[in-house]
């Protein structure tokens, strides 16, 4: 039993030291946005239109649309969708509309149509309004609590023109107002450079390693309506990372770029605030499948809790410290666009017990009701499963 352990223990450390060094490579080869060479014009002055969904967003939508409208790009139009607001989105997107026509209009959605979730569709008819009346160069689709810095998105704007990107990321950097939050969100971060690889969003045959993010997803107009817009993906709940893997199963140009603090976001308020948001979206990430879910669990524990444990034990000890130092090191590296302190790795099996929790949480939640709710529509997991994406 002893042996198996070191046996574990050793090929945990190898694999965390692995992956600290490859990502120590890899995250160098991201391109930051804050450096001076991306301080100019874009090539060509392309047109780019924003659309920003929102549904009961009150409270974060004033900031969101007054840094768009402050925006320093002149040849940018932004449309704001009041997704069946049950609040003051909708008339606080009229305001703005009123103070700022020249580079702001709304539109007004009061019925979701079968087999479509909210945001995909409303997504979907702004995109449809702006190609049918502006036909812009570019479509940023972003979300309704997002801040930008002026010079977010003339910035990203010059290396998407530059790289020839069909679809281009700009990394968000998350607003941390709690240990809850930094704890669950530093894991997070740490454990999706083992979900994907950034560095290698580029990389046509690296096809896993797709990268979509709903804060700052910008496409080409043109790559959208290959891809068959969000029309051909009425029912994703995850439309960002899957749309982004879209991108890379046609063969289209993915780039990404960090920019810390230049596109910001609060996630939400505490850990349980982080928990809550993740019971909507985890079971949806693994396709609705509780095998699959098991599965991660298992494997997730083993990975993240078992070197704490090893720790413990004297014939295991020297490779648990080696796996901990890499952790720290993957801490370090995510920081330079997260912000988020390298101290949070202490609380790394914290982080990973809370994970468990919401992964398990998500898929019991989600199967003993039947289905999800979201934007407030329930939408029965039947029609969820059926209408899903293939990730191949």
């Amino acid at each position: 039993m002893m042996q198996f352990a070191q046996a574990l223990a050793w090929l945990l450390a190898l694999a965390w030291i692995w992956k600290a060094v490859t990502a120590g490579f890899g995250l160098r080869r991201i391109p930051n946005l804050l450096d001076a060479q991306f301080d100019r014009e874009p090539v060509g002055d392309p047109s780019i239109t924003v659309i920003v969904p929102a549904r009961d967003e009150e409270q974060a939508l004033p900031a969101s649309l007054a840094s768009l409208i402050a925006q320093d790009y002149a040849n940018l139009r932004i449309i704001a969708v009041d997704d069946r607001s049950t609040d003051t989105s909708g008339a606080i997107m009229d305001e703005f509309a009123a103070r700022y026509p020249a580079r702001l209009r709304v539109m007004h959605i009061s019925e979701l149509p079968p087999n479509w979730l909210g945001k995909p569709h409303a997504m979907a008819m702004a995109a449809r309004e702006a190609i049918a009346n502006d036909r812009p160069d570019y479509l940023l689709f972003t979300d309704a609590d997002i801040f930008f810095e002026p010079q977010a998105i003339r910035r990203s704007l010059v290396q998407a023109v530059a790289t020839k990107a069909d679809h281009f990321v700009t990394f968000p950097t998350p607003q941390i107002k709690s240990v809850g939050e930094g704890m669950l969100l530093g894991y997070l971060g740490v454990m999706g450079l083992w979900a994907t690889r950034p560095w290698k969003a580029d990389d046509p045959k690296a096809k896993r390693d797709s990268i979509g993010i709903g804060a700052f997803n910008l496409l080409l107009t043109a790559a959208y309506e290959q891809l068959g817009g969000f029309e051909s993906l009425r029912m994703e709940i995850l439309e960002d990372l899957t749309m982004a893997h879209c991108v890379k199963r046609a063969g289209l140009r993915q780039r990404v770029a960090i920019a810390p603090g230049m596109v910001s976001l609060h996630w939400a308020a505490g850990a349980l605030g982080v928990v809550n948001v993740m019971t909507k979206n985890l079971f949806a990430v693994f396709r609705f499948r509780i095998g699959l879910v098991l599965a991660a669990c298992l494997g997730l524990a083993v990975q993240c809790l078992a070197p704490f444990v090893f720790l413990l034990i004297p014939q295991t000890r020297v490779p648990a410290i080696l796996t901990l130092l890499a952790i720290a090191a993957l801490y370090a590296l995510s920081s330079r666009h997260s912000k988020i302190s390298v101290l949070y790795a202490v609380l790394f099996p914290a982080g990973a017990a809370l994970f468990l929790y919401s992964l398990l949480r998500s898929a019991f939640t989600t199967l003993r009701a039947g289905g999800v709710m979201w934007r407030g529509t329930f939408y029965p997991l039947k029609e969820l499963r059926k209408n899903i994406t293939p990730l191949r």
